[in-house]
Order: C-alpha cells, then structure tokens, then sequence
C-alpha cells in the first residue's frame, strides 16, 4: 500500500474478492473502499455524500492513495459495494476488530438485531433489511454483524454470527428472540457463558420459572438491590438468583450448562407513577455473585444505547437509502468500521456526531482517527 496511514487500514479488507471485470476495473478496489471509509467517517451518509467528499479532498486522496483515474462517480461507489459480498466483507471486519482489540476478561457480549428501514424497496419487492451484530459492552465496539437472510430470522443468524468471532471467556446475552438452545450450544461450543431473557417462546420454561420467583415457598431473597435517579425518574433494581434448579433441568434438559435462574425486578416512579416489571432470565454462570448477574442484564441493553442510537442519531442510519443488491447491508458494515474508529479516539472530548463534522474539516484528524493515534 502507498504510505503507512492507508496500510493500517485498508490490508485487513485487501482480501475481498473484486466481482468486477478487469476492463472496468478504472479505480482500485482498495482505494474505493479507503475513500469510502474516509467519507463515512466525516460525515457523508450515502453514494452522493461519498463521491462529492472524494471530489472535495481530491488532492489530499490523489497525495494519500497516489490516485491515477481521479475520484470515483457516486454510481461507481453504489455499483461496486452491491455486489461485494457481505459474507466476506462482514469475515474482514470481524479478523479487523480480533487484530486490534483485545477484549477485557469476562467482557458482556450483546447481540441483538436492527432493521433498517429505508432499505425497503417495494417497486423491486425489497424488504427492508435485518443486521444482527455483536457489541463488546465495555469495550465499547462493535465485534461483527450478520445480515438476516431474507426468508429467514435472527435465529438462524446469530449462530453465523458466533462462529465470526472469538467469544472465549465472555458471557452472551441476548433477548428473548435468541434464547434458543441452539444457540445456546453454540455459545458453550466455543467455551463462553451465557444470560438469555425469557419469554413465552420456549413452551412452559418461562412459566416454570416465573412460578418458581413467584412462590413464597421457593423464590429466594433478594441478593442484590441499587438505586438509581436521573432526570426526575427514580429507579430499584433487585436481583434474586437461585441455582437450586435440578427440578428446571430435569423439565428442560436440552438446555446445556444451564446453571442458574435470575429475575431482575425494577421499580420506577416518575411523575407520580409508579410501575412494576420483573423479567427472567437463564444462565451458565452460577447463581453466587447476584450483584455480577444484574450487571450484566443491564450491560445487554447498552447495545441499545451505545450502538443503535448511535447509529440512528449520529450516522442518520434510519433514512439511508441505500438498496441495490448488497450496498445497503456492505455499507451498514462501513458504518461500524466507522463508529469503532471514532469511539476508540478519545483526544476530542465531544460526541460521535461532532467528531465527523472534525474529520471532515481536518485531515490531520481524519487520520488521526484511522490510524487510531493519540
């Protein structure tokens, strides 16, 4: 590669097929996609934005990549992205994210599932497409994403998903929708544990559960209690857990290393009301450190916060219109690839969303960025 600041990133993707035929091969595949991940970054949101960012910074690119053919036309961004294929792409970034983090010991591992939803296309009979990825929640990364097949559901997609990454020593969570024990024997196939959300989807095992919490003869006490108070909502969280469930397995046995039952209780009061929900959960680690399993019930739905929000508010992911092909799904991948770099730099003590408008104004901070230097 031309200089060590497009190297470090660019030969962790320079495995990807090129579908193209050599005769329109104009611009390199390597360069589309570093121009590409540079616009992203700055803040363009599509194959126009992406283009016009390209032709704005032409001279730093032609510097930087040694460019022959000059910029890429928008349709030569769309083109070559929908028909990259998003299996490979999503294998590259995961190898990406393995190479240049080392996730902390007992790291919680959130998967969960996000619709974009102008990637419908109904003139074509497109419906909108499903990403399920996979966020470190103290590293504060995405790991990976499998795109949802399209006569399928996130259940066939999160074991994909596992078999991307290196999940040894980390515990799963997941919602309701992956609480499957297929799923289940993947995560302890490649030895990490895991809390999984119940609901009515697994026959009576919501239920015995439910019961059990519920009973004065078997519910155990209360092992964990905080409080929380933010913005006028004042918020008690207790955990119960019990790993006394020889009776749950014997029931249920294709669950392996099924381990302990959690219910989490949360009461909140805003406004002058008050509301009440309890949610149930099984898991692989035991049932002694209550305190540790309700932090790991809340650390899933950072997934929430610190992911899709974020993909939603600073990258505008809800309104891109991106659909030929596999362009919507290969650029949701460039939107993570993004939102890793801009999280992991940590000199600018603002949002995701002023950081893109900084890498767009200065290029000594866009690289700063991709090459993830203080």
């Amino acid at each position: 590669m031309e200089n060590h600041s497009t190297a470090s990133i660019i030969k962790h993707f320079e495995t990807i097929k090129d579908p193209r035929i050599d005769r329109q091969k104009r611009h390199k595949l390597g360069d589309i996609f570093f121009i590409t991940l540079c616009a992203v970054i700055a803040g363009a949101d599509g194959w126009v934005a992406v283009a016009e960012f390209g032709k704005a910074k032409e001279k730093w690119f032609t510097e930087v990549l040694k460019l022959k053919n000059g910029i890429p036309s928008h349709d030569t961004f769309g083109n070559v992205f929908a028909v990259i294929d998003i299996d490979e792409f999503a294998q590259c970034f995961s190898r990406w994210v393995a190479d240049l983090t080392t996730l902390s010991a007992g790291e919680v591992i959130a998967i969960d599932g996000k619709c974009l939803r102008n990637s419908i296309d109904t003139a074509s009979g497109k419906s909108a497409i499903y990403m399920v990825s996979a966020w470190a929640s103290k590293n504060q990364l995405v790991l990976g994403q499998q795109k949802v097949d399209e006569k399928s559901n996130e259940i066939t997609a999160i074991p994909k998903l596992l078999q991307k990454l290196d999940i040894t020593g980390a515990v799963i969570t997941m919602d309701a929708m992956g609480c499957q024990t297929a799923v289940v024997q993947k995560i302890i196939e490649q030895k990490a544990d895991y809390m999984l959300s119940l609901k009515g989807n697994q026959g009576t095992l919501h239920n015995d559960v439910k019961l059990f919490f519920e009973s004065e003869n078997t519910s155990p006490e209360v092992g964990y209690e905080s409080f929380d108070a933010e913005h006028g909502r004042y918020e008690t969280r207790t955990v119960r857990a019990s790993s006394d469930i020889d009776w749950l397995k014997k029931a249920h046995p294709k669950w392996e290393k099924l381990t302990s039952i959690v219910a989490v209780t949360a009461k909140r009061e805003c406004k002058g009301k008050v509301t009440e929900e309890t949610r149930y959960f099984i898991s692989s680690l035991d049932a002694t450190d209550p305190k540790r399993l309700g932090q790991i019930v809340r650390a899933h739905w950072g997934i929430e916060n610190n992911l899709h929000w974020v993909l939603d508010y600073a990258f505008d992911e809800d309104k891109q219109r991106a659909r030929i092909g596999n362009s919507d799904a290969n650029m949701a991948i460039v939107r993570h690839i993004a939102l890793n770099l801009l999280k992991a730099e940590k000199t600018s003590k603002v949002g995701t969303k002023t950081k893109r408008l900084k890498a767009g104004w200065n290029e000594t901070y866009l690289l700063k960025i991709l090459l993830g230097t203080s």
